[in-house]
């Protein structure tokens, strides 16, 4: 795990990791994890071997997640976007492609509209571009709402250093992440992930703004037209967070988009890297080779 300080919010520390050393010959996935989650969410990207001897994938947890800290409280997507390209500054990496699952799908976009010349392709998996409205309710996604309301409200009173999410919480985020039929093994390993992450009163206060961030966060549709580089969209049908029809809907609103693709992954849930890695994997590398080799035709 490298510390890469920034000036971004009077200062932080990102917590970001490589897959293997840095490789100017080949092109950067940067790769944002999803609520609560951390750079440990990519664990089977970063075991695939063909697809790190041919992409320099780099996890970069965004502010709230993982190792990143900063002395303000106050964050949004839109710092963790900016943090991210200023990641890429200090590593001195000018473009790069990026993945984000759920919260970093909007992450991922975000980069794309601050830096278009920068960002080669973005990547969302089980994402969404809408605010958490009425409308993406309909078309079957989750009632953020009901989830994230009473937990803002708990978290709200100060703790003792001792204090932990309960198994409770940390239950309620994995089942609809990984489905609630995940492995003895990956539920135990979040959970204490989790619990070790967001301990005592600052654990909670990081907590706190981070649920807040995802229940309240501004909607991207209207800023879309923005975005003109190419996207491929990965789903899981069984996404129980924002469904498969509503996908199908939100890809259709790219209009400068220099391609877009869609691949819904029959029975992938949210957290579709973990839950379905090889499609992931293969698709992500397909994609990644075609849109180099345009770039180097048009060159």
């Amino acid at each position: 795990m490298k510390l890469i300080d920034i000036a971004h919010l009077g200062g932080s520390q990102i917590g970001c990791r490589f897959a293997a050393e840095y490789n100017p010959a080949l092109p950067t996935l940067v790769l944002i994890n999803s609520f609560t989650t951390s750079s440990e969410l990519y664990r089977a990207q970063f075991a695939d071997e063909v697809l790190v001897s041919k992409v320099n994938l780099l996890a970069i947890e965004p502010y709230g997640h993982g190792a990143t800290r900063t002395a303000s409280e106050q964050f949004t997507y839109w710092d963790s976007a900016i943090a991210n390209l200023q990641v890429l500054d200090q590593l001195g990496i000018q473009s790069a492609f990026v993945l984000g699952t759920s919260q970093g799908g909007w992450i991922a976009v975000r980069m794309a509209i601050l830096a278009p010349s920068r960002i080669r392709g973005v990547i969302p998996l089980g994402s969404s571009m809408d605010h958490e409205s009425a409308q993406s309710r309909e078309l079957g996604c989750w009632d953020a709402e009901a989830f994230c309301a009473p937990w803002i409200k708990d978290l709200s009173s100060e703790v003792g250093e001792s204090w932990a999410p309960s198994d409770q919480y940390c239950n309620d985020l994995i089942d609809p992440g990984f489905g609630a039929t995940v492995d003895d093994q990956t539920r135990a390993f979040w959970t204490g992930r989790m619990k070790q992450n967001y301990r005592g009163d600052e654990g909670r206060r990081r907590l706190r703004m981070c649920t807040i961030n995802l229940l309240e966060r501004d909607g991207l549709r209207q800023r879309l037209d923005f975005v003109e580089c190419p996207i491929l969209w990965m789903h899981g049908t069984s996404d129980v967070v924002y469904s498969a029809r509503h996908a199908q809907k939100e890809i259709r609103m790219f209009p400068r988009a220099s391609s877009i693709q869609q691949v819904l992954v029959d029975g992938g849930h949210h957290f579709l890297s973990a839950s379905n890695p090889k499609e992931v994997n293969k698709g992500v590398l397909a994609f990644v080779s075609r849109v180099c080799d345009s770039e180097t035709l048009a060159a």
